[in-house]
């Protein structure tokens, strides 16, 4: 929830991984006054990544604007930074998960975010890896994706479309819809 006279900053960061990397930034963004809101981190290759939003006062976000660029010297970390702004999520009636495994090829990921993107719904989170198969030559890859819908979806029809696709691509894979206004319309509330 936005605070009166609160700043915010987002911060990405990409280096090699290590013990201790995480408890020296977020101790760090604490010295300087700031709050992690939200964050995100990963580890892709032999690289660590993150994402944080910070809030704090105008002198704190300035504070940890100047000083994290050395911070990231020290720790051989490449950082950049983002002023922004308190963003309220509007209301999402509908959010949809899935889960997928399939043989890894071009193109895989992309198909399955097109099929989101041709039901109008926003894509929250994406996770992918690809891994050696112990029962296959071929890589496998793994694929969770969280999305929402800003509009009443029939939820029948990303249903299909997913197995439909699923099918398509030979692909093992798994779909969740909960509707959250057809929950509150039964409830008989809000």
């Amino acid at each position: 929830m936005p605070q009166p006279n609160q700043h915010y900053l987002v911060i990405t960061a990409l280096g090699a991984d290590r013990p201790g990397i995480v408890n020296n930034i977020t101790r760090h963004v604490s010295s300087c006054g700031c709050n992690i809101e939200d964050s995100r981190l990963a580890m892709l290759g032999e690289e660590f990544t993150f994402i944080m939003l910070l809030s704090g006062s105008w002198n704190a976000i300035t504070l940890i604007e100047s000083t994290l660029p050395l911070k990231g010297v020290e720790m051989d970390l490449l950082i950049v930074m983002k002023r922004t702004t308190w963003h309220e999520r509007p209301t999402m009636p509908a959010t949809v998960w899935v889960q997928v495994e399939v043989k890894d090829s071009p193109h895989i990921i992309e198909r399955f975010t097109d099929l989101f993107d041709s039901h109008h719904m926003n894509i929250a989170e994406l996770v992918s890896k690809t891994q050696l198969s112990q029962d296959s030559a071929a890589p496998k890859l793994y694929i969770q994706i969280t999305a929402h819908s800003p509009a009443s979806q029939d939820a029948e029809s990303i249903e299909q479309a997913f197995e439909k696709l699923c099918t398509e691509l030979s692909a093992q894979g798994s779909i969740n819809v909960v509707n959250y206004s057809l929950h509150e319309d039964k409830d008989g509330e809000q």
